[in-house]
């Protein structure tokens, strides 16, 4: 495992850090760290990244140690690739191919394998050079297959186009059918709630403490990968959509936010994002930033108009005085603190999020006692103020988005409703 360090590098995190997150990345592909290792770059070498000492280095450390993979923590050119394979002879991975090689392993949905396949196949096109041994023999053709003198690197690199092609129109119409889903819920005017944030910062676990569902949740770098909504009841009774995304991390492919724009759309037309953060991690401020990046990205940026709430996760690893610093600090930066293991803050979490969806004035519906009926809708599609039994009426303070009081007056046209400040 080697992390380089280019010239004129900046980074909120350390080397050690990288590295150590470059291993977790490993070992997540059950692979064996034997050697981790932080190279600083006096300048980069067009042909290997690094230094011809540095590259014979590496390689006698290869021999040695037995080792058969090595890891590059760093974006490597298909010429930088073959050339490393070839001096130290044993396989070598760069941070793209290590990430897309998880996601293939994590990938359990239709919409996942697609969008795992798009990005390792954008990402192999350039490769072709240094993954096929015959590429240089000329064949003959015919019809769909290629004229005369087509090169086998050329049929391999317009078979390789078609397929992209195939897989592009495949996530077009899960694309469409997402929109069509997103839609019907708007319908339903149920607030959505999207969680986001660094990989294993705790969405899952919070996911499933808010929820009572149970999604995979475990200490492992992208134990999350395909999408998960689930209904979620916020203090009032009113209902709400709750969805679980993919984790973001630090240099994440192009390629995979290309592929997975349709998943992260979600993200994009929810009500509310829920930036989770492990605030009890020495990098929390360095992944807060990645994280931003990619929102930004996906137009969640702080000009979008996007209700973000930055969710301090995992409290619980703190000791009395950094807990105090951080409920302190959390306060005036308008944070929720919590801890999703022991459960601690995310009633007031709850509480906030139901503040933040209150749409439209409030209103009072003075109902029949026995239209319990119209009482449920108001529990399931508006925040219910307070609620009074006056003789043979029901008087119901609650508040209601416009599409949702519009829906209430067309089903209940002689109800009365009036603001509650008469």
């Amino acid at each position: 495992m080697i992390h380089p360090i280019r010239p004129r590098e900046t980074s909120l995190r350390s080397p050690q850090a990288r590295l150590d997150e470059a291993a977790g990345l490993a070992q997540a592909l059950d692979l064996a760290v034997k050697k981790g290792l932080v190279v600083p770059l006096r300048t980069v070498t067009p042909a290997t990244l690094f230094g011809a000492g540095k590259v014979d280095e590496i390689a006698r450390l290869c021999d040695g140690e037995e080792i058969d993979v090595v890891i590059v923590d760093d974006a490597l050119s298909p010429v930088q690739q073959r050339n490393l394979e070839r001096a130290w002879k044993v396989k070598v991975i760069d941070r793209t191919g290590l990430i897309l090689e998880i996601f293939a392993r994590r990938a359990r949905t239709r919409e996942g394998k697609l969008q795992v396949e798009l990005a390792r196949l954008d990402y192999e096109r350039s490769r072709l050079v240094r993954t096929w041994t015959h590429l240089e023999r000329q064949r003959g053709g015919f019809g769909v297959m290629g004229g005369p003198g087509e090169t086998q690197i050329e049929s391999d690199r317009r078979l390789l186009a078609e397929k992209m092609g195939k897989l592009k129109k495949d996530l077009a119409e899960v694309g469409r059918t997402r929109g069509l889903q997103r839609q019907a819920r708007r319908r339903v005017p149920y607030p959505t709630i999207a969680l986001v944030g660094y990989t294993n910062a705790g969405k899952s676990t919070l996911f499933n403490r808010l929820t009572e569902a149970k999604v995979l949740a475990k200490d492992m770098l992208f134990a999350t990968l395909d999408p998960t909504l689930r209904q979620l009841r916020l203090p009032g009774g009113r209902p709400a959509i709750l969805s679980d995304t993919v984790g973001f991390i630090s240099d994440l492919p192009h390629e995979l936010v290309e592929a997975f724009r349709a998943t992260l759309e979600e993200v994009r037309d929810a009500d509310i994002v829920l930036h989770v953060r492990d605030i009890a991690g020495p990098d929390s401020d360095a992944q807060d930033e990645d994280v931003r990046k990619v929102l930004a990205e996906i137009g969640v940026g702080p000009d979008s108009g996007k209700r973000v709430v930055e969710v301090w996760n995992k409290i619980d690893q703190l000791d009395d005085e950094a807990r105090a610093a951080i409920l302190g600090r959390a306060e005036r930066a308008g944070a929720v603190a919590l801890s999703a293991i022991t459960g601690e803050g995310c009633d007031g979490l709850l509480a906030h999020m139901a503040s933040l969806v209150d749409e439209g004035p409030d209103l009072v519906f003075e109902l029949d006692t026995s239209d319990g009926e119209a009482l449920a809708w108001l529990y399931r599609h508006g925040r219910v103020i307070a609620r009074e039994e006056v003789a043979d009426h029901v008087l119901v303070a609650a508040r209601l988005s416009a599409q949702a009081l519009g829906r209430f007056e067309q089903m209940r046209p002689l109800a009365q409703v009036r603001p509650a400040a008469e």
